[in-house]
């Protein structure tokens, strides 16, 4: 995802409140629906002021999305390397990485309301906007698990000749259902439906990919 670049450089407080509210917006009204005067409003600011520091509507989702998305894949990565670094235990250590990647992650909702708009609005949304978030989120995490995955290989725990298929294959046993029952978290599901969920996702993974003696 290309970085925007801003017309004019403006005081950071008033891009902060820009981006505050574009998320916000966008996660509510859509990306069709949502309007630079009702952004404007959410930020307090006047939409001369936006355009000040965005160039169009595209622009701002793009800035805003990408943010977003590089953070949350920075904290996925930080469970990643958690739960995957040579765990002692490794049918715990993913389970708890599938919990930790299927549940709500707190502080990222108004990340997940621009993926559910992503998802709603796919037909209408510039192809940069899902190649972007598609390449820095959902497939860099694929590509961080499958790092692990050829570590976990190497040390004779897995055996995955295709680490990026194996990651991919974890992702939909263990966490696919999840977001599809929960609507992308929209309606968090049940713990407990959560970690059957997982467990039922991370047995079956087991039996295609772990090494047996």
């Amino acid at each position: 995802m290309t970085a925007p670049t801003p017309t004019r450089t403006g005081r950071p407080a008033k891009r902060t409140a820009i981006d505050c509210a574009a998320r916000a917006v966008f996660g509510r009204e859509g990306y069709t629906r949502a309007s630079m005067d009702s952004i404007a409003a959410e930020a307090g600011v006047s939409k001369r002021t936006i355009y000040n520091h965005y160039q169009d509507k595209e622009q701002l989702l793009l800035s805003v999305l990408q943010e977003s998305t590089h953070a949350l894949s920075a904290h996925q990565q930080e469970l990643i390397d958690r739960h995957l670094s040579d765990p002692a235990d490794l049918r715990a250590g993913l389970l708890a990485l599938g919990r930790a990647l299927a549940a709500p992650q707190s502080g990222f909702e108004q990340h997940f309301a621009l993926v559910r708009v992503i998802f709603a609005e796919a037909s209408r949304l510039p192809a940069e906007v899902i190649g972007g978030w598609r390449a820095e989120g959902p497939r860099r995490t694929q590509a961080l698990l499958a790092e692990h995955f050829t570590t976990l290989t190497q040390a004779g725990r897995l055996r995955a000749d295709d680490p990026a298929q194996a990651a991919a294959h974890f992702t939909q046993l263990a966490m696919s259902e999840a977001y599809e029952r929960s609507f992308h978290g929209a309606l968090p599901l049940p713990s407990t439906e959560l970690d059957e969920l997982v467990a039922s996702g991370v047995n079956a993974f087991l039996r295609l990919y772990e090494a047996v003696d």
